[in-house]
């Protein structure tokens, strides 16, 4: 057996126990009428799908929305399967029903490894994924948007929803009209007969909400004409026109505006206040102290009649803050730390085959890569409203229900009096994965009943108070025997873990052996495409204190550095082209070979390139999608300038072509952006970048032309969202290797 297909075989196992959530089949997720919210004058199909009196239809939407496209493209399979235009489909936000809990989400994200033993006995590690998965998924649900998860998850059961309720509606048509069902016609949202018999759906409606829509499957590829086409994104026009809702954009009744100052050293505390000035100044209303909670940091808010008041009370607040009783907290520390645990430590091994070669020259080098921040270009927010002893709560957050919940705790009210709305998300990237600013929001809330308040925070406190990709280190060897044939390929890194500590904060409820191996420090290195006949991949689990969350591709951003730059050594080291040697050790893993291919053939790799110039290349798979970019690269005046990146990409079934594009052009401008400046110091406790003068991203005047290419495939989607960021690092790297024949192994690529 493979060693991919022993993987995917113990996720099986232990998604065996998700009964009726996600794991199961699809027919099980359709849910009921009454699991969507109720809207007057429409009727619920199943718990996806809900048609109005004017014919209308609506879909439940579980996932947020954060430029990736997801509320266009999940759209657009129920309207194939209704066969009605993409603009008729009504989104609405799905209700606090673990029906919509995100299953590939959460396999993407708990901490476990899923491995198996040589005799095909489920390790400790699976046992904890069984328990922990089926605990979620009974209890909470887990309804979130990450991971690159969304069209992997909603795949099946929306299509099938609304293939169900398309059968109802037929079997509803079919009888008032007295027709054969097979004779009933579905065309632009149109019932009809070839009698000259038509109507809408919400006429039939009624009638179809009380039948057994039996056994149906969603269309059949070769019928399919929406999906897989390069529809309009339907949120094209309100963010264009300005009339798009993001959390920002809330406004209630006489709302009033809060603005936070938090601690500014990690882990630290309020010592004394003097808040005279500040309740002094015009507009300024209220100081209300902030309890630390769920990763939230203790600081307080100013509430005034407008933002601006709010932000001038904050600033004029004089406080006196205390360090936290373990110390200050500090990368160059921090780095240290990795440094030397890395070394005495044997860590985890996630990955091993094969037998070790007692012979053989060795190539040997160490990578590293920094804490990084999110600077999502909409800095955390959330509105919230106490009236008649419930909470409501206005959010762009990806996980809405953990969201909800925290806020009811923080709040000291039952889940049932607390409600969020779901707003537009100005970037997420994994940040609001947390919920920290849901949780002081509410508790500015409780201090100003019956008067809905926006806490808004800062750039400054944003990205003060991020939680970061964490900083990881990679001792990489390798053995060969001086012929190009490589005999062993060990790695072992170090560097905190994620999902452990994201569970603590929010999910804190499900206590449990979260401290097991987290799959997200080495993923991308434990699954390896190329066919090196020894393999070893272990990593060092550190606590260094420094909060870390998840990041845009979470541990495959700097996995995929280290391991695509170190196949580009062992190409030099052998003597031979960095494509060809790719191409040599992929012959085992034919998706790889041909991505890889299609790249290098659209770059034309190995043509002669303009003087001064140079292309590199990198290969890896994330989140069930393959993708290989060629950067071609030059110097002007000691500063590097990426001009091409040519992508190519198999996610399985494409549903829209033109937001995968969008997502790789995304993709590369942010990897390009770490890549090149993204760093995160922090000095007796205190971030340094606190702004985008200090925090760059690649402008409009330098970003590259992304050509994207996408490989045919049949396989069911996998994401797209992520997959693009973790080559673009080591494609760039290796290039400028190409380029001087400098090494650059560490993050982020500095020249001189």
């Amino acid at each position: 057996m493979k060693r991919r297909t022993l993987l995917l075989s113990a996720l099986g196992a232990g998604s065996a126990l998700l009964v009726g959530w996600g794991v199961a089949p699809p027919r099980s997720r359709l849910g009921s009428a009454e699991s969507m919210l109720p809207t007057q004058g429409s009727v619920g199909l199943n718990g996806w799908i809900k048609i109005g009196e004017d014919g209308s239809v609506a879909l439940a939407m579980p996932r947020s929305e954060m430029g990736q496209g997801v509320h266009t493209a999940l759209a657009m399979l129920a309207a194939e399967e209704l066969d009605i235009p993409l603009d008729k489909v009504r989104l609405e936000q799905a209700g606090p029903d673990a029906l919509y809990g995100n299953v590939a989400a959460v396999l993407a994200f708990l901490p476990f490894h899923p491995q198996q033993t040589e005799e095909g006995k489920r390790s400790a590690t699976v046992k904890t994924a069984q328990w922990l998965a089926a605990k979620v998924g009974r209890e909470l649900g887990l309804i979130m948007t990450g991971g690159s998860s969304s069209m992997a998850d909603a795949w099946e059961p929306v299509r099938l929803a609304a293939a169900s309720a398309r059968s109802s509606l037929a079997q509803a048509a079919a009888a008032q009209w007295q027709v054969p069902v097979g004779e009933i016609v579905f065309a632009q949202g149109k019932i009809s007969h070839a009698s000259g018999k038509e109507g809408h759906f919400g006429q039939f409606a009624a009638a179809a909400a009380k039948l057994n829509p039996g056994t149906v499957s969603p269309k059949a590829r070769k019928d399919w004409k929406l999906i897989g086409s390069p529809a309009p994104r339907t949120d094209l026009w309100a963010k264009s026109s300005g009339s798009a809702t993001f959390g920002l954009d809330v406004r209630l009744p006489n709302m009033v505006f809060a603005a936070v100052r938090l601690c500014p050293m990690i882990g630290g505390s309020v010592q004394s206040v003097d808040s005279a000035a500040a309740l002094a100044m015009p507009g300024v209303l209220k100081v209300i102290p902030l309890k630390p909670s769920h990763g939230a940091s203790a600081g307080l808010a100013v509430v005034g009649k407008t933002n601006w008041h709010a932000r001038q009370g904050a600033e004029a607040l004089q406080v006196q803050w205390a360090q936290r009783p373990q110390g200050a907290l500090d990368t160059k520390q921090a780095a240290e730390q990795l440094q030397a645990q890395l070394a005495k430590e044997d860590g985890y091994t996630f990955h091993e085959r094969g037998t070790p070669p007692t012979s053989g020259d060795t190539l040997s080098a160490t990578y590293s890569a920094p804490y990084l921040g999110h600077m999502t270009m909409e800095p955390m927010n959330c509105t919230a409203w106490l009236q008649d002893g419930k909470l409501s709560l206005w959010a762009p957050a990806q996980v809405p229900e953990a969201a909800r919940e925290a806020a009811a705790k923080a709040a000291g009210l039952p889940l049932t009096k607390v409600e969020i709305h779901i707003t537009l998300l100005g970037g997420g990237f994994g940040r609001r994965l947390e919920v920290d600013y849901v949780v002081l929001a509410a508790q500015v809330a409780m201090a100003l009943p019956g008067q809905p308040v926006q806490l808004a925070w800062s750039r400054e406190e944003d990205s003060s108070h991020d939680f970061f990709r964490p900083m990881h280190v990679a001792q990489l060897q390798a053995s060969h025997d001086g012929l190009g044939q490589v005999q062993s390929l060990q790695i072992k890194s170090a560097g905190d873990s994620i999902s452990p500590r994201w569970m603590e904060r929010v999910l804190p409820a499900f206590a449990g052996p979260f401290d097991a191996p987290d799959k997200t420090d080495s993923e991308g290195l434990f699954d390896l495409p190329y066919g090196f006949a020894h393999q070893k991949m272990a990593h060092v689990a550190t606590k260094v204190g420094i909060p870390v969350g998840f990041w845009r591709s979470v541990g495959h951003s700097h996995n995929a550095f280290f391991s695509e730059s170190f196949i580009d050594e062992l190409a030099a080291k052998a003597g031979t082209n960095p494509l060809t040697f790719r191409q040599q050790w992929l012959q085992d893993a034919p998706r790889h070979l041909a991505v890889l291919n299609l790249a290098a053939a659209k770059a034309q790799w190995g043509k002669t390139l303009p003087e001064g110039q140079a292309q590199g290349i990198a290969l890896h798979e994330s989140f069930g999608s393959i993708v290989a970019q060629v950067a071609r690269v030059s110097m002007d005046n000691g500063t590097l300038r990426v001009h091409d990146v040519f992508c190519a990409i198999d996610c399985g079934t494409v549903v829209n072509p033109a937001i995968v594009a969008q997502q790789m052009e995304g993709s590369v401008v942010f990897a390009l952006s770490a890549a090149l400046w993204g760093e995160v110091d922090i000095v007796q406790g205190e971030v340094q970048q606190r702004n985008f003068h200090q925090h760059y991203v690649v402008g409009m005047a330098h970003a590259p032309q992304v050509h994207t290419y996408v490989v045919p495939s049949e396989r069911t989607p996998a994401g797209v969202g992520e997959p693009g960021v973790p080559p673009l690092a080591p494609a760039v790297a290796n290039a400028v290797f190409a380029l001087n024949g400098k090494r650059l192994r560490s993050l982020p690529l500095k020249l001189t």
